[in-house]
């Protein structure tokens, strides 16, 4: 039996490598017919590194706009393997629309000659490739830039450069090249309320190239690196690792080396404070930079940086000292998953929850853009396109406004009120309008050596350790370290759309903890589905540029990150917040001991307390659409 089991997965393994095999294949005629391919071309920078690039062109002799992507990822064309496919894919469309397609990767990856560092510095890397591109005869001079994650996230502090050429940008689930944008201080997704997101000590164990690796020698010509090319792909085949585990590793400074991975970038990262300087000299966008290209930002409920994803769109509408530039912004939110644009279907699962049909034609409105601003079009892509494109979840509808949050919303306050006894869903916790009057704080034990664990959520990148999306939380919300506070049953429905914003009044017997909250839309059978999560570490509560320890049983008031959603909750359906003190794997465990925390293996037990009462009125301030 087993072995026929066996046999039968082999077949089927080999019918799926022979499809993307066959799939690849009749993509790469497809683009011949129509392009010229220029492989390998090795650009040179301003020091001297020269950066692997492929270049895909119409066979016309007219000069053309160029689509331009770089990424620390394998392109490769020989071979199988998804992301060569849909490189090929991309430059095919790219050039049956009449634009060059030019894919590069980043320094020190893959045939780039150099060392890598996280997100393509140093900056002039992205500034010196406009410069080449421009001048190349078969360009007319100017360039858009598109990509998704690792191939959105060096845009925007190239933007700040403002290259005469870079004419317009479409950068989509980008967060992790965001720095500090006003309150948010995620630093690329390393931080959230100054909490170490996990998801990036599993990427770098699976994209990290060792120091170690086989290396072309210096000055390899174009043909050689053609050929080479065929046999050695340079792509790292990572010995499989259980990241549910994994990341239980304490200290946290060693989980890559326990798992025999690279740690070279780790090492540095790891030992960073939220505002620490180092974060202020790469390749973030931070917000005391100018920003100088029209922008088409594509951004999803349940990606890991939603939240300072609008920030940024925001901040740029505002800040940019070019009125051009600020009046160019556009935006489009789907109910998707980290990249998940284009997977929406007629009926788009996102986790567990139905979220209706989600589709939206991405293609046609990119390369709308691109026309206008690349080949100076007059297609009414502003007339026809909203400011703002969102997707309301519950009514499961797209929507726009002219900004965001939509004009018409209002933050309206609900306080979190019980008896005391807020423990658990089978608990007493309420979330009213009304202010509780007396204090009867809810508290429970947080013992960071048997956390909450993350259960859906607004993530990516994790493997097996978290799955994002929305699931039903409520066996999750029978522990009695999560706090449950719940509206009474909706008599008329409600649209959340905009930023959540949440205080907390909160003591502790520790020297630092962290606070989680959880949004939730529970419907009239009980399914509890969560819309966004948030956290904070206590010792940051005054600024992330200095750390202020509790004190036994005083009390601090706390504002956490703002979440983002849109949501529609009908009638008969329940608002409910969740807090606790962690939401792991997704977030680094607070070990409660006041101490630097990454090198630290044991933690304390904490007794927390949530406060609630006039003196004390700990809410949450959901931004309610009214007509």
């Amino acid at each position: 039996m087993n072995t026929r089991l066996t046999f039968a997965t082999f077949c089927l393994l080999l019918c799926f490598f022979t499809f993307n095999l066959q799939a690849q294949n009749d993509i790469l005629e497809k683009l011949n017919e129509i392009a010229i391919t220029d492989q390998k071309v090795m650009m040179p920078m301003r020091d001297g590194v020269r950066l692997a690039t492929d270049i895909y062109r119409p066979k016309s002799a007219e000069p053309v706009p160029i689509i331009f992507s770089r990424t620390p990822y394998n392109f490769n064309s020989w071979g199988d393997g998804e992301e060569k496919t849909r490189t090929a894919e991309r430059a095919y469309e790219a050039v049956k629309r009449g634009y060059a397609y030019v894919v590069q990767n980043e320094r020190g990856r893959y045939f780039s000659e150099g060392e890598w560092d996280i997100l393509g510095v140093p900056l002039t890397d992205g500034y010196d490739a406009f410069s080449w591109m421009k001048d190349q005869p078969w360009s007319n001079g100017k360039i858009g830039t598109l990509g998704c994650s690792s191939t959105a996230e060096w845009q925007m502090a190239v933007a700040a450069l403002d290259h005469p050429s870079h004419s317009a940008m479409v950068p989509q689930g980008y967060g992790a090249g965001v720095g500090r944008i006003g309150d948010y201080y995620e630093q690329g997704n390393w931080y959230r309320g100054g909490v170490e997101q996990l998801l990036f000590f599993s990427w770098l164990y699976g994209v990290e190239h060792d120091k170690f690796k086989p290396r072309i020698p210096a000055g390899a010509t174009q043909e050689d690196l053609i050929r080479i090319s065929r046999f050695y792909d340079l792509a790292p085949e990572n010995p499989s690792v259980d990241m549910a585990e994994a990341l239980k590793h304490l200290p946290i400074q060693d989980i890559i080396k326990n798992m025999n991975g690279k740690k070279e970038v780790f090492d540095k990262m790891v030992r960073r404070t939220p505002n620490h300087k180092d974060w202020y000299t790469g390749g973030l966008y931070h917000d005391n930079m100018d920003f100088g290209v029209p922008s088409f930002w594509f951004a999803s409920w349940y990606d890991v940086s939603i939240s300072p994803n609008l920030a940024l769109f925001n901040h740029v509408r505002k800040n940019a000292k070019d009125q051009e530039i600020r009046d160019n912004q556009y935006l489009v939110i789907a109910p998707t998953l980290h990249c998940a644009y284009t997977r929406a279907t007629e009926n788009t699962i996102v986790g567990e929850r139905s979220v209706g049909d989600a589709r939206l034609n991405y293609e046609e409105q990119i390369y709308a853009w691109f026309d206008l601003w690349l080949k100076g079009e007059q297609n009414n892509f502003k007339e026809n396109t909203p400011r703002v494109q969102y997707y309301t979840m519950g009514s499961n509808t797209w929507q726009s406004a002219s900004e965001w949050p939509p004009a018409t919303t209002k933050l309206e306050t609900y306080y979190i009120n019980s008896k005391g006894s807020a423990n658990s869903l089978y608990g007493d916790g309420k979330l009213t309008t009304t202010k509780p009057k007396q204090d009867m704080p809810d508290s429970f034990i947080y013992d960071p050596m048997n956390p909450v664990t993350s259960y859906g959520g607004n993530v990516c990148c994790t493997g097996n350790a978290v799955k994002g999306g929305a699931f039903d939380q409520q066996q999750m919300e029978t522990r009695n370290d999560i706090l449950v506070y719940t509206t009474d049953v909706l008599s008329e429905g409600v649209e959340v759309s905009g930023f959540i914003e949440s205080t907390l009044y909160v003591s502790s017997d520790a020297k630092d903890t962290d606070f989680t909250i959880k949004l939730i839309d529970v419907y009239p059978d009980g399914t509890a589905y969560n819309l966004d999560e948030t956290i904070q570490r206590v010792r940051y509560r005054e600024g992330y540029d200095k750390e202020v320890f509790m004190q036994k049983g005083k009390v601090y008031k706390v504002d956490l990150t703002p979440m983002s959603t849109s949501n529609y909750f009908k009638k008969g359906h329940r608002i409910r917040i969740e807090i606790s003190s962690s939401n792991f794997p997704r977030f680094a465990r607070n070990l409660n001991t006041g101490g630097t925390n990454y090198d630290e293996s044991k933690g304390v037990v904490a007794r927390n307390k949530v406060h609630h009462s006039d003196t004390y009125p700990s809410q949450i301030r959901l931004p309610i659409k009214r007509k």
